[in-house]
Parts: structure tokens; sequence; C-alpha cells
């Protein structure tokens, strides 16, 4: 290369540089636009709106509500939300107040989607009647039907 010819080349990366440097910077303005700021990602806490009406086939059923205590144990929701669902790592289920719902159908959908911040979907592992069988184990926490209840101080 010649001397003249670097000395173009230079010019004209230096005259491209220049020429980026004076153009209006791009703009984020999301108010101009119809796109939303922001999306949302995973369920929205609390009870927004009305849970499907859906009926647990097990609810009451003392059977399941056994066999749900041993699937509790057997997929290590215990290693989250301790040995006798008191908490951990994970939420009490002990606790009256929820933030994702506390009815049936509310725990399904919890247990089989999962939940934002820790909570995986379980729908993959478990059947429906399995995820039944954990709700109601769950919503036998703290009452006389609940399986090998913690001792009492």
């Amino acid at each position: 290369m010649t001397r003249d010819t670097v000395v173009i080349v230079v010019a004209i990366v230096v005259a491209a540089s220049l020429s980026s440097c004076a153009s209006e910077p791009p703009s984020f303005d999301h108010a101009a636009t119809n796109e939303p700021l922001s999306t949302a990602v995973g369920p929205i806490p609390g009870p927004r709106h009305d849970a499907p009406a859906v009926t647990n086939p097990f609810a009451d059923d003392r059977t399941a509500t056994v066999e749900g205590r041993q699937l509790f144990i057997r997929f290590n929701c215990s290693g989250c939300h301790g040995g006798r669902a008191g908490g951990g790592m994970g939420p009490s289920l002990r606790d009256v107040d929820w933030v994702y719902g506390h009815s049936d159908a509310q725990l399904f959908s919890s247990i089989s989607e999962g939940r934002a911040h820790g909570m995986p979907s379980w729908q993959p592992r478990l059947t429906p009647d399995q995820i039944w069988k954990l709700v109601t184990y769950i919503k036998a926490l703290r009452t006389r039907n609940e399986p090998q209840a913690p001792p009492t101080e």
C-alpha cells in the first residue's frame, strides 16, 4: 500500500466515525410506542380472578391424605418446605395466608405450574391424581386429620 492510499483509508475511517457521532442517539422512549414497558413473568400473586371451578376428587379422603404425605416425602417437598411443611428455604405450608391463594384449585395450580422465585413446575413429573393427593395432604395440615402431625410442645 502506498502512503497516499493509507492516508485516504484513514480519512475515510475518521470521516465515518465523525459522522456517526453527529447523528441522533437511538430513542428508547416506550411512551412513544404502544408496546408495554414490562411483561409479566409467571402467575400474578393473589386472587385477582375467580379460580376455575375444579373440585378435588380426593377432598377429605384420609387414604389420599396419607398418600399425599408419602408423595410430599418421596418428591422431597420437605427439602424446601420443611419436614412437616413448616417452612425452610420455601414458605411454610402451615400458615393461613398464602400469596397465590389457598383453594384446592389454586394449590393444584401452584404445584402443577410452579411459581416465580423458586417453586418448580411438577406437572411433568406428577400425575393429576398425585397432585390432588398432595393438595389433600396440604389442606389437612393444622387439622386433626393431619397424618404424622408434629408433636405439640
